[in-house]
């Protein structure tokens, strides 16, 4: 079992760009924009434990001050075994990261984010 530990220094800043246009969607206003943008970070940073935990809990908070009980319950036990999952190896290809969506469930990777992670880790 290979662990998963450091973002890729060619992932990082897209990244980063993700969660930094989700904060500025969210503060314009733009609701759906800025969690369409966190669930972009999410499905790069989903394989490092440290990224992983952290869009989770940026989707926690975003489900507190929209005050959807249903995101903030089912961002919980991803907070507890996402990272664990990511450090491992087994997370969901794809998973966009909310509640929407089955916690284990594989997705298709959007275009651009796969080139962007092709070659990082195996799939």
């Amino acid at each position: 079992m290979k662990f998963h530990w450091n973002m890729p220094a060619s992932v990082r800043p897209h990244y980063e760009t993700e969660l930094e246009a989700s904060h500025k969607a969210e503060a314009s206003g733009h609701i759906r924009e800025a969690w369409r943008h966190l669930e972009r970070a999410h499905i790069l940073g989903q394989r490092w434990p440290r990224e992983h935990n952290a869009v989770h809990w940026r989707m926690l908070k975003f489900g507190i001050r929209i005050k959807d009980m249903h995101e903030i319950i089912g961002q919980l036990p991803r907070l507890i075994f996402g990272g664990v999952k990511s450090f491992a190896g087994t997370v969901p290809i794809g998973n966009t990261g909310g509640s929407n969506v089955p916690a284990m469930k594989p997705m298709e990777v959007p275009a651009d984010l796969n080139a962007l992670l092709a070659g990082t880790v195996q799939k």
